[in-house]
């Protein structure tokens, strides 16, 4: 395995030498300081050595999320009436328009709202009729101006009714056709509720059968969901914050080889979980294939918009002893190098951030180190 690893970072004869001057004369173990070992000058040919200096870079905080449906696009569709459903005119994966029927409910809240109209409009007529006639005796003197004013408001406060009654109408579904026709005092065929689609988009679920009695206002029937774009939830941690903003562009990825979608965060929440110790952070991305699903597993990576200091060393610098801790080889001044374990912070790109363990203006071996690890095994 150790072979196969060495392989990766220098060519076949150079693995060859550095592993045949390693088992023999080559690295030396300095007695009198542990972890510290000196080369050959043949050796010290086949590594490469890197200064560490502070360098401006972008970071990137890596989240695990999951997918859910745009909460401002989406919504589930209570029952507007009680009553038994009586039929169902769409299915999960149906694309809907605002305003259109999703199911019919055989209700008495229908029949009591259409009833409550038409005594409504019955008695408004009524009151605006004798208005209009007070109007005229006022003018010829022939009524008081008390009740004539007292006519007006009867007349107004019944209108109110009636336009009440009429909203109360078009709360439980009935379309303007149907609301014309009934202040028309036509013969609509409006034989029952309906439940209508609050938005467009895709009906995701359905959540009644026929025959099932629902209730205004609690029964959960569809859920509606426009699917063009999606949430990503994450939670990042307290000493990742500082890199996290609304604005910030993310990428999401369901899974290793998948399609990277693009998104950016456009909330990042007040609150820490006090189990977790995270904050919520929500991204927004486009869905032009729909290959995000709700309740999907996705790894984010948010790439920050402020740039900030720090100490940046090759990935293939950084080694991992039988505890998986990380460290390096550092160049000493005698020509000998010594491990060091350092800490990490952010990988970006093909570097990673050091948090702790080095300074600038050390020099570390950015290729070769196994050789160095190989060795100290021996």
């Amino acid at each position: 395995m150790f072979t196969s690893r060495l392989t990766r970072l220098l060519p076949a004869a150079g693995m060859a030498a550095l592993l045949a001057t390693g088992c023999g004369r080559g690295a030396a173990k300095d007695p009198d300081h542990p972890g510290t070992f000196g080369l050959t000058e043949n050796q010290r040919a086949k590594i490469h050595l890197a200064p560490v200096a502070d360098s401006s870079f972008r970071p990137s905080v890596s989240v695990s999320g999951t997918v859910a449906f745009d909460g401002d696009h989406s919504t589930q569709v209570l029952a507007p009436i009680s009553g038994p459903v009586s039929r169902i005119l769409v299915e999960p994966g149906a694309q809907v328009t605002a305003g259109q029927p999703l199911a019919y409910v055989s209700s008495p809240d229908f029949a009591a709202a259409l009833a409550a109209y038409r005594k409504a409009n019955a008695t408004a007529i009524n009151l605006i009729r004798i208005a209009t006639r007070d109007s005229v005796l006022f003018a010829n003197d022939a009524l008081a101006r008390q009740d004539l004013e007292q006519a007006q408001t009867d007349a107004s406060s019944a209108s109110a009714d009636r336009d009440a009654a009429l909203d109360q109408l078009r709360a439980i579904g009935v379309d303007s056709a149907g609301l014309a026709a009934i202040r028309d005092n036509r013969n609509a065929t409006i034989p029952q509720g309906v439940i209508r689609a609050p938005l467009p988009g895709t009906v995701v679920e359905r959540l009644i059968t026929p025959g099932q009695l629902i209730q205004a206002g609690q029964t959960p029937c569809f859920t509606v969901a426009a699917l063009s774009t999606m949430w990503v939830m994450g939670n990042v941690f307290q000493h990742d914050l500082p890199d996290v903003a609304v604005g910030d562009p993310a990428d999401i990825a369901p899974g290793a080889g998948a399609r990277v979608y693009h998104g950016r965060v456009d909330y990042v929440g007040a609150l820490v979980d006090p189990d977790t110790r995270a904050t919520s952070v929500r991204i927004l991305t486009g869905n032009p294939d729909q290959g995000l699903k709700k309740d999907m597993y996705v790894s984010v990576t948010i790439h920050s918009h402020r740039a900030r200091k720090g100490l940046l060393v090759p990935v293939s610098a950084v080694l991992h002893d039988d505890q998986n801790l990380p460290f390096v080889f550092v160049a000493k001044a005698d020509s000998s190098f010594e491990r060091r374990q350092v800490g990490l912070g952010n990988r970006i790109g093909d570097r990673y951030e050091i948090t702790s363990g080095l300074s600038a203006g050390d020099e570390i071996i950015a290729e070769g180190g196994l050789f160095l690890q190989f060795a100290e095994s021996q």
